[in-house]
């Protein structure tokens, strides 16, 4: 069994609350570091799980598919942490009167 086990619907709505927490702060105290360190936790976990599946993987079926579920689930909330670490690092600059060097959330919206 994966040390985290994103399988269950239990985990993954207590990560999506730590998200939400995590991001709330964020925003509130306008740093982005608060971000950063959320997102490198997922990145750790998602090494966690990917040594597991090199460790364990081979050895049982339904634990080799919970891993790959927990993994897909990790890069998920890594996608969610970078893309919320964009934006609050976008509301630090702007709060904070500093040059931005490549405006990190235009390319959302510039028309090609």
């Amino acid at each position: 069994m994966p040390f985290i086990n994103f399988t269950s619907p239990f985990a993954i709505l207590i990560g999506v609350i730590l998200f939400l927490l995590v991001l709330y702060l964020g925003r509130e105290v306008k740093k982005a570091w608060v971000i950063a360190i959320m997102l490198f936790v997922f990145l750790g976990v998602l090494v966690g799980h990917v040594v597991e599946i090199s460790i364990f993987g081979n050895q049982n079926e339904e634990m080799y598919r919970q891993i790959i579920t927990s993994i897909a689930v990790d890069l998920v909330f890594i996608f969610l942490s970078f893309i919320s670490y964009l934006w609050v690092d976008d509301i630090e600059t702007k709060l904070g009167k500093k040059k931005s060097i490549d405006n990190s959330l235009d390319w959302f919206w510039n028309k090609v």
